[in-house]
């Protein structure tokens, strides 16, 4: 066995790699940029080496630097984590020519498996089911409507050399196709360098699920079931689940042994993932093959007790498979949430900055219920510009689907983090939709169920009621205390009233609360006065404690808590909402207040998330139409093009080409 290896890549994943070597006794070194020296992966590992500027371009996607680092540190083999240089062919050669071991796939499996022409080829003669189309080079728009029509619509237009949705389009007619041809081939080249391009029918309301498998250097290959990947906002991943809901163990097992058909075929030996599109009647096609250790790997991991990340290094170090088919068993379900520095209310355009706060949920396994967080940030660390917005995968696994998706709400609302924006209410409120909870799921989900994006969610129903009681219930602990302050009102008792008014922003809601015992009891009071049967609060929760967690009724219970002027913000299942709690005479007076309304931005360019200025197309005194490009600013690698929302005229520009703005600075006025 390895006595050290070398982590070539950052963050959440480095992290993850780093405690398995730990559990085995192997040294680690990690590898980092000038972006990342204060980095939690940095810290982590035995020994770090830096290995240039921020750009991935000039650190950690140079192979050379990697391969110095390991000659440095002494480091035998290298596990390459996903992204990066995890699929590039290039990368185990050039190990291989220095003596150095790859955690990971032969390179001829790599290259094999990297173009998605000739790996859906490879999948054909290996028996494994393949979507109707056509492989072979199409020479023109004409040649594709040719191919559509034999096919039958609709089809998918795609790269072969493509990824992250580009490159991709779908086709419902003829004139779709030859537009939709041209149109890929165009954006291919740009984004790729190749314009190849093919035609493959398109599966309606399509999920998407793959299959885990582990080969290893002696011509085993077992697979580790399935993780149903379909929750996605433009093609890439925001929820995964392991087992599907919609597979039964026949349409399992056949995929898995299509799955490890291919493996075989390409000689497959690490970790690696088999991804199909499925159709809603079970049907099911080969998309494509990751050569690497997925995102998502920590859902299969809890529900066969297998650590992945341990076999890829032993599979490496020349061991066999210490695991045969029949041993593989899949137990429970897990849930995973993909926490990301994005603002959901903002069309999750990215956020950057400082985590002034960042407490997760306690990671533990109790009564049945495992909660995992897989994260490479730490409170007071920085996400950078530079890199993959990711703040943590978090994870959780219980005996029943329904369970660990209550276990996923429940630590979501946990999760705590304060500095820059997060998904964390978007996650919250998919947790609770009522179609992801039944399973009828599908890669359009999101798009179909958030057809405008996200907006502030009103408290309504039984989410109002709860985040009400909670907001009394707080507020009633800080009332007991500072009563208990000494030398206050000559050691009196007062009796305080019960009856409250809270307002959830304007809207109101009338209850009672009192102590009982060690809990809070909670009485709504209807609209005619009448007070309902007791709610019971309790939890320990104290003055400065960032989330609220107890049991109302005996049901487990989080609320996150921020104090404001007068009030208390709460955030509960995706809903955020400032809560005032107030005597009936406070009320009183609340009511009679105007309602502040927010200032007119209609005439102001402002920048929407923090971000480079990279150029700024008008001038002052300048006509503009609807539509017409104002300013591209870039964050996390991504060009946001800002566009006129309707005709105007630039009154003055307020920043310049080369500016880092905060979000919401101004950009430029119109007259």
């Amino acid at each position: 066995m390895f006595k050290r290896i070398l982590i070539a890549n950052r963050g959440e994943i480095a992290c993850r790699v780093i405690k398995t070597a730990r559990k085995m006794g192997i040294q680690t070194v990690a590898v980092y940029s000038e972006a990342d020296r204060d980095a939690l992966h940095v810290e982590m590992a035995d020994e770090a080496v830096l290995i240039g500027p921020p750009a991935a371009a000039e650190s950690y996607l140079v192979i050379e630097k990697i391969v110095e680092a390991c000659k440095k540190t002494g480091a035998e083999a290298v596990h390459p984590g996903y992204g990066f240089l995890s699929e590039r062919e290039a990368f185990p050669r050039a190990l291989e020519a220095a003596g150095i071991v790859f955690i990971g796939p032969n390179p001829g499996a790599i290259a094999a498996m990297g173009d998605k022409i000739e790996s859906k080829k490879a999948a054909a003669k290996a028996k494994v089911s393949t979507v109707p189309g056509y492989l072979g080079v199409i020479e023109d728009d004409k040649h594709a409507v040719k191919i559509a029509d034999e096919i039958g619509y609709p089809v998918m237009i795609k790269a072969s050399a493509g990824g992250g949705g580009k490159g991709m389009r779908i086709a419902h007619s003829k004139a779709e196709v030859a537009e939709g041809f041209n149109l890929a081939k165009a954006e291919a080249k740009a984004s790729f360098g190749d314009d190849r391009v093919f035609v493959e029918k398109f599966i309606v309301d399509p999920r998407h699920i793959e299959i885990q498998v582990l080969g290893d250097k002696h011509g085993n290959v077992i697979y580790l079931g399935e993780r149903e990947c379909s929750i996605q906002r433009r093609n890439q991943k925001v929820i995964e689940e392991a087992p599907s809901p919609l597979l039964d163990e026949a349409t399992r097992r056949k995929m898995g042994e299509q799955a490890v058909a291919l493996a075989k075929a390409v000689n497959y030996d690490s970790a690696g993932t088999v991804e199909f599109v499925a159709g809603q009647d079970k049907s099911f096609y080969f998309l494509e093959m990751n050569t690497r250790l997925q995102v998502e790997h920590p859902v299969t991991e809890l529900v066969t007790g297998v650590d992945l990340v341990e076999q890829m290094i032993r599979v490496a170090a020349g061991e066999k498979l210490a695991i045969a088919q029949k041993d593989v068993t899949l137990t429970g379900w897990a849930v995973e949430s993909r926490l990301y520095a994005e603002d959901p209310f903002r069309n999750f355009l990215p956020s950057i900055g400082r985590l002034v706060k960042y407490r997760p949920p306690a990671e533990a396994s109790q009564d049945g219920i495992t909660v995992r967080n897989d994260t490479g940030v730490q409170e007071g660390g920085e996400i950078s510009i530079h890199y993959d917005p990711m703040i943590a995968k978090l994870v959780t696994h219980a005996p029943s689907r329904a369970a660990a998706i209550e276990a996923q709400a429940t630590a979501l609302d946990s999760f705590y983090v304060d500095g820059i924006r997060h998904n964390i209410p978007f996650l919250s409120a998919l947790m609770h939709h009522p179609r992801w909870r039944e399973g009828r799921l599908s890669t359009g989900f999101i798009a179909e169920e958030f057809p405008k994006g996200f907006a502030v969610r009103v408290p309504e129903g039984e989410v109002a009621r709860r985040i009400a009681a909670v907001g009394a219930a707080i507020d009633h602990v800080l009332g007991e205390r500072k009563r208990q302050i000494s030398g206050q009102m000559g050691g009196r008792v007062v009796q305080r009233e019960r009856r409250r008014a809270v307002w959830l922003d304007r809207q109101e809601i009338l209850l009672e609360v009192v102590r009982e015992g060690d809990a809070i009891a909670i009485r709504f009071v209807d609209a005619d006065g009448k007070v309902g049967n007791a709610h019971l609060l309790q939890s320990p929760w104290k003055p400065g404690d960032p989330v609220w967690q107890g049991t109302i009724d005996g049901q487990l219970v989080a609320v996150q808590t921020r104090p404001i002027a007068n009030g208390i913000r709460l955030a509960h299942q995706g809903v955020e909402v400032p809560v005032y709690v107030w005597t009936e005479a406070e009320a009183a007076s609340a009511r009679l207040m105007p309602v502040m309304t927010a200032s007119d931005t209609g005439k102001k360019l402002l920048c929407p998330m923090p971000g480079l200025i990279v150029s700024i197309a008008v001038t002052e005194g300048q006509e503009v139409k609807a539509g017409e490009t104002l300013a591209v600013v870039e964050a996390m690698k991504m060009q946001n093009v800002l566009r006129a929302e309707q005709d105007g005229t630039v009154k003055k520009v307020h920043a310049s080409a080369g500016a880092t703005l905060a979000v919401d600075a101004l950009i430029l006025e119109f007259a």
